[in-house]
Parts: structure tokens; C-alpha cells; sequence
């Protein structure tokens, strides 16, 4: 019996590190392979989002105000997450850009609840590789994910074991 793997939609996670950088890597390397549209999600704080959201308000009010046209990329999700990828790779995995607060259970929740939302084939993210201690006190989201996640995960741990290559 033979299994045919398909992907529509993949989820990357990111939190702005190397080791997000790499999961964002395989995300649009397995875009490209399956033909599958990418997510890029980042989790914020509330009261940390709250800041950055009425911080790009007021500079899309002034640029009103001075007769500017609005900038081109005008949410906040769009202007941290739209640096992730070149142009090409947004337009070859019609990259989505989501920007999510996280309530008092943390960013796994958000996460999870988005691959629920967007009924998500796969997630890919990156993985710390912390040290006992540090999953014992804090916690880890990726492993979180993986046990509540709707589809598969592929974790990413960065540097190790790179298998995407630059073009």
C-alpha cells in the first residue's frame, strides 16, 4: 500500500530567531515542492502587540494627515514578517502574513488554534534544543504543538542537520 502525501497548507511558526530562520527555510522549500500555500505566524504578547499595532496607527494617520499614501505593506504582521521572504518566495508560496496576541497559556495556543482555523497540513518550526532544566521550569512550545496539533509538525533544530540547500 502506498501513501501520497499532500500539502495545501504548511504553517511556520516563527519568533524571529536563527532557529525560526531555518524552520522558514524548510516552510518554503516544501512550498515550492508541494505547490502548497505558506503561513507565517508570529505570537506576541498582548500587551507587547497592543504597542505595535498603535504605533503603525499613528504613523499611517500622519502620513494621512501630510497627504502621503498609505505604505504599500500597511500591517503590522506584514511589515515583521514580510522581511522572511524575497519577493519571489512570497509570490511562488502565496505567503500569508498573521500576526497573533497570546493570551496567559502562551503562544502554543495561538499556534495551535490557527492550524485549526486554517485547517493547516502541516506545521514546521523551529526547536531551541534547551536543557532539562530549562524545559522543566519553562516549558517548550514546540513540544507543545506536537501534542496538540491537528496535522503533523516538523521541527527544526538549527544548525544542525541542514538539509535545505541555497539555490
Amino acid at each position: 500500500m502506498s501513501v501520497i502525501v499532500v500539502l495545501h497548507r504548511i504553517l511556520v511558526p516563527t519568533d524571529f530567531s536563527e532557529t525560526s530562520a531555518a524552520a522558514v527555510n524548510y516552510g518554503v522549500a516544501l512550498a515550492r515542492a508541494f505547490h502548497a500555500q505558506l503561513f507565517l505566524l508570529h505570537v506576541e504578547a498582548r500587551h507587547d502587540l497592543e504597542v505595535m499595532v498603535e504605533g503603525e496607527l499613528v504613523v499611517e494617520k500622519q502620513l494621512r494627515e501630510e497627504g502621503h499614501a498609505a505604505p504599500a505593506h500597511q500591517n503590522a504582521a506584514r511589515e515583521l514578517l514580510g522581511k522572511l521572504l524575497t519577493e519571489d518566495e512570497q509570490r511562488e508560496t502565496r505567503a500569508e502574513y498573521v500576526l497573533r496576541a497570546s493570551g496567559a497559556g502562551g503562544p502554543y495556543i495561538e499556534i495551535v488554534r490557527y492550524a485549526k482555523e486554517r485547517n493547516i497540513d502541516l506545521i514546521v518550526m523551529g526547536t531551541h534544543g534547551r536543557g532539562f532544566m530549562a524545559h522543566m521550569l519553562m516549558g517548550n512550545v514546540a513540544e507543545k504543538v506536537v501534542r496538540k496539533s491537528p496535522c503533523p509538525v516538523l521541527t527544526v533544530r538549527h544548525p544542525e542537520h541542514e538539509f535545505v540547500l541555497p539555490e
